[in-house]
């Protein structure tokens, strides 16, 4: 087509190339060829096409300015731009005035900032080189234009595109290219928050967090409703593999995940995730019911099991290892589970669990969650609060004696092991534990008397012996009576993290009952 001539057929006669991920471009660009369609590309990418017999001219031939700065400025040129930017119907002539070929489609894929920047050895000179500019500034030009151009993001694209030029005598429709130009406004808009966070990060405030925080979310699944049925609800994931993660996990077995069924097995897994010896977590309405670790995965679900069976009933249930037919079978005799969570399930198990449709069955792939650095968010009216996720664990040396009673050996297992249950409870949190299991929670009361109530309650619903056994809070203990109340049943140790104005009255109670007590100076408030 000659120069300034416009598609008012809708056909597309020209199409420009520039690709960062080479995957599938070759394939693509023969099929585009074949159609008799003339490519126009930049220099590593019209190289590799030249490389496979496939005709191209290169972007600097056509606009006559080569490319300059080590492949800074290519394309940042008005016969560029203005090939993607010009209306049909409106700016033919302004075309033909300077030699303008109009351009039906796009594919353009960015320089990888995010990889790069991520890498703890890049230098700051090869980040800053991986932000592309060109890349955008033609992504979103196409998009604006949508009307008449069609833009490919990633190589994913492509099978989309050639279906349709097939099918539609070289032309794209309207849909189609609507669709694509919101995919291209979105990956700008990702491309451009990833540098930003990036730049802020370097002069962030001495709280670690940067003036303007961008961030964004692809949508994974729409779910059947929300918290409750009038409610309409969705899963959205970052960009990228999620591995150890929820979002990540395959669903093996079952109907589609519910949204409470989302942040119970994410609430689970977490917990699970504290301990490198077998566990097993319990969760309703995000809150752990019973938690348990043992060398034998179903002895350590059966202890669980064992704190509530009652709350059990209808539960999300999560382990740190295979998912076997043992297992299963445990599983099978003691209760009614909404949906179970494992690194891995083996085909024995799923066959198992084949009669149960309703149950859900997801496999993680990843033995615990992956330790990297997340914000912690939570949307209230008018804004967004952002934290560092809680993973602050006392460590042996940290922990503070309160009190003139020692701790056995025993009783530090178990306070380590019901402190890091804590941290998974809603506030306030107690905890009693014995033998690396619990046998009673409390959670999200008012006041920590009445969560230790609770807890006690539960283990005399359950009939499991308190005496002798631990409890661990998520916060100080405001007054004495909390550890009365736990002296008239047995408990003989206290984990806390002291701090409170009252820690001598509160102290003095545990010497005159013979509790062991203390202090981690680390709090696990969760609201």
């Amino acid at each position: 087509m000659p120069p300034g001539q416009t598609e008012s057929t809708g056909r597309v006669s020209c199409a420009l190339i520039s690709v960062y991920d080479k995957t599938g471009v070759v394939e693509f660009c023969r099929e585009l060829q074949a159609l008799g369609i003339a490519l126009l590309s930049t220099g590593g990418t019209a190289a590799t096409l030249a490389e496979h017999g496939i005709a191209v001219q290169e972007v600097g031939d056509y606009t006559g300015f080569p490319e300059i700065m080590g492949g800074r400025v290519k394309t940042l040129h008005p016969r560029i731009h203005g090939g993607l930017l010009g209306r049909a119907g409106t700016d033919e002539q302004a075309m033909q005035q300077h030699g303008i070929r109009p351009i039906g489609l796009l594919a353009v894929n960015l320089y990888p900032f995010e990889q790069v920047a991520a890498r703890p050895d890049a230098e700051l000179d090869e980040i800053i080189e991986n932000i592309d500019v060109g890349g955008p500034c033609m992504l979103r030009a196409a998009a604006k234009n949508h009307a008449r151009v069609g833009v490919a993001t990633e190589p994913a694209d492509y099978p989309r595109v050639l279906q349709e030029l097939h099918a539609n005598d070289g032309c794209l429709g309207h849909e189609l290219r609507t669709t694509l130009a919101r995919k291209a406004f979105a990956c700008t808009a990702q491309y451009d928050g990833a540098v930003s966070n990036f730049l802020h990060a370097l002069s962030a405030d001495d709280d670690g967090f940067p003036d303007v925080y961008s961030m964004q979310f692809h949508k994974h699944s729409s779910l059947r409703y929300g918290e409750n049925p009038h409610q309409s609800a969705a899963l959205y994931c970052p960009r990228g593999p999620q591995s150890g993660t929820v979002c990540g996990a395959r669903l093996v077995q079952g109907k589609a995940l519910s949204y409470n069924n989302l942040a119970d097995l994410d609430a689970a897994w977490k917990c699970v995730g504290d301990f490198t010896v077998p566990a097993c977590a319990i969760v309703k309405h995000y809150n752990p019911c019973g938690v348990a670790t043992d060398d034998n995965i179903v002895a350590a679900y059966e202890q669980a099991h064992r704190t509530d069976p009652v709350a059990a009933f209808g539960g999300v249930l999560a382990f740190n290892r295979r998912l076997d037919a043992a297992l299963a079978a445990a599983i099978m005799e003691r209760q009614f589970v909404e949906a179970i969570i494992a690194p891995s399930v083996s085909p024995e198990a799923t066959t198992r669990f084949a009669d149960k449709p309703d149950l859900r069955v997801m496999e993680l792939g990843a033995s615990v969650p992956e330790a990297t650095r997340q914000l912690d968010m939570r949307r209230i009216n008018g804004g967004l609060l952002l934290q560092d996720e809680d993973h602050a664990v006392a460590p042996p040396t940290a922990l503070q004696p309160a009190g003139q009673h020692k701790l056995t050996a025993m009783q530090y297992d178990d306070l380590m092991f019901a402190w890091r249950v804590a941290r998974h409870v809603r506030s306030n949190a107690i905890v009693l534990a014995r033998a690396g299991s619990t046998i009673g929670i409390g959670a999200g009361q008012m006041s920590r008397i009445d969560s230790v109530r609770i807890a006690i309650m539960k283990a005399a619903d359950a009939e499991l012996d308190v005496d002798g056994a631990v409890l661990a809070s998520d916060a100080f203990f405001p007054f004495a009576d909390s550890v009365e109340r736990a002296a008239e049943v047995g408990i003989r140790a206290i984990i806390q993290p002291g701090g409170s104005k009252r820690d001598p009255e509160v102290i003095a109670a545990a010497d005159r009952h013979d509790i062991a007590m203390v202090f981690t100076g680390i709090r696990h408030f969760r609201h």
